[in-house]
């Protein structure tokens, strides 16, 4: 068993624990741990939600804020896609 699925299994935010152990592997846990831990302080370094639940302190609201909802991740790639199937729900056979 790897240490990614280890830590997301049975987890009430399985997508933000992968993403949390992948961030540990890529930079080291004492860091991505001292990120967690201001933001718990109250400091802007690290907010997350899943499933109704979250964890962090999140940045001042800005008016370039991206949300990512269902049709985000719905989304397909098209090889060499010239963007004429974005909005549709069939990808383009370019």
């Amino acid at each position: 068993m790897n240490i990614r699925a280890r830590k997301t299994v049975g987890h009430p935010m399985p997508e933000i624990a992968a993403f949390v152990a992948g961030m540990k592997a890529a930079f080291g846990e004492p860091e991505i741990d001292e990120a967690i831990r201001r933001s718990r302080a109250g400091e802007p370094t690290f907010y997350a939600c899943e499933n109704g639940r979250t964890i962090g302190t999140p940045a001042p609201t800005q008016a370039n804020v991206w949300r990512v909802d269902g049709a985000v991740r719905d989304r397909h790639y098209c090889a060499g896609c010239d963007g004429s199937c974005v909005g549709t729900a069939k990808s383009c056979r370019a």
